[in-house]
């Protein structure tokens, strides 16, 4: 049987991935289409931003984020400066940590499924206005 912490954990196991992913639709997606579309100069930048979590160890990118989203971090004193608190060790701190390491699993196969696209099927549906 369940006690009550392991239904807690399990309670923010599933907001946490319904967070993440609705997040992750909701910027990957556009971002995705517009790295596939794009023929900005700097967009090979934006890609291996993008990858740096799959080649970077986990506890790297977590130190990186609690670093950053830290009291002293650039990132904590940005959101001290404005009236806030810290969200290292927080759900927000947890969430976007979630976010950074799986970018890469959306925008990236997104990427190469809009890229596929043929270019005459868009511009056929732009002149239906479909």
């Amino acid at each position: 049987m369940l006690t009550d912490s392991d239904l807690s954990a399990l309670l923010i196991t599933l907001q946490l991935a319904a967070l993440t992913t609705l997040i992750l639709l909701l910027l990957g997606t556009p971002f995705a289409w517009w790295l596939a579309r794009s023929r900005w100069r700097f967009r090979y930048l934006l890609e291996a931003v993008v990858a740096l979590p799959l080649v970077l160890p986990p506890t790297v990118l977590g130190f990186y984020l609690l670093v950053a989203l830290g009291p002293q971090g650039p990132i904590g004193v940005l959101l001290q400066a404005l009236g806030g608190q810290s969200i290292a060790f927080t759900f927000t701190g947890l969430v976007i940590g979630s976010v950074c390491y799986s970018l890469p699993f959306v925008v990236q196969p997104l990427q190469n499924a809009f890229a596929a696209i043929d270019q005459r099927l868009l511009e056929a549906a732009a002149t239906l206005r479909a």
